[in-house]
């Protein structure tokens, strides 16, 4: 993983009960994903918090690919998770492809790189992930302007999932997986 240690300890044997999401992992990545290794301690709930994430990633999802990890990307930054923000500038980087978008998130306000409705679902990331959410009346009017209820509660659900994963993973010092190399001199905020 990396030099500095994590104050809890990884599992070195992963439950047998994971080993579909292993196999993916292995095939996609390469390798076992560090989280695998602290979720691996509850195998159940691992799975509802994958097939919850599976269930926003899916193709009818009602934000586009290229928005969710964007918005991925960003509360990634904002909670201060080094795991997810290698692993969703990764998925932005692949989704988008090229880096410039990827190498703006941090600065998205003061970058040309976004359309107004990405400013706005950007805005809307930040304030639900505000301890407590700051969503107010002039952000909630834009959002209508961009988005339907449908596609607003789900990108509420988005954001609230990676909320709960770069939480847990900054809270027990998960490191990065070095997953998006080419982006180390990235500013992250």
């Amino acid at each position: 993983m990396n030099d500095l240690q994590p104050w809890v300890s990884p599992l070195t044997h992963i439950p047998s009960s994971l080993k579909p999401l292993v196999a993916t992992q292995k095939k996609h990545y390469g390798d076992v994903l560090h989280p695998t290794r602290w979720w691996g301690r509850m195998p159940f709930l691992f799975w509802l918090v994958a097939l919850f994430v599976g269930f926003l990633e899916r193709k009818r999802a009602r934000v586009t690919p290229v928005m969710r990890a964007l918005l991925m990307t960003r509360v990634s930054q904002v909670c201060h998770c080094a795991f997810c923000v290698d692993a969703n500038s990764l998925r932005l980087a692949e989704r988008c492809g090229a880096l410039d978008k990827v190498q703006a998130v941090a600065g998205w306000q003061s970058s040309t790189l976004f359309s107004e409705e990405e400013r706005v679902a950007l805005a809307y990331a930040e304030a639900v992930t505000a301890t407590p959410p700051q969503v107010d009346e002039a952000l909630k009017a834009m959002m209508k302007r961009y988005f339907t209820d449908d596609a607003i509660t789900e990108m509420t659900a988005l954001i609230a999932f990676q909320n709960l994963s770069a939480r847990f993973n900054a809270a027990l010092d998960i490191p990065s997986q070095g997953l998006c190399d080419a982006l180390k001199g990235a500013p992250h905020v």
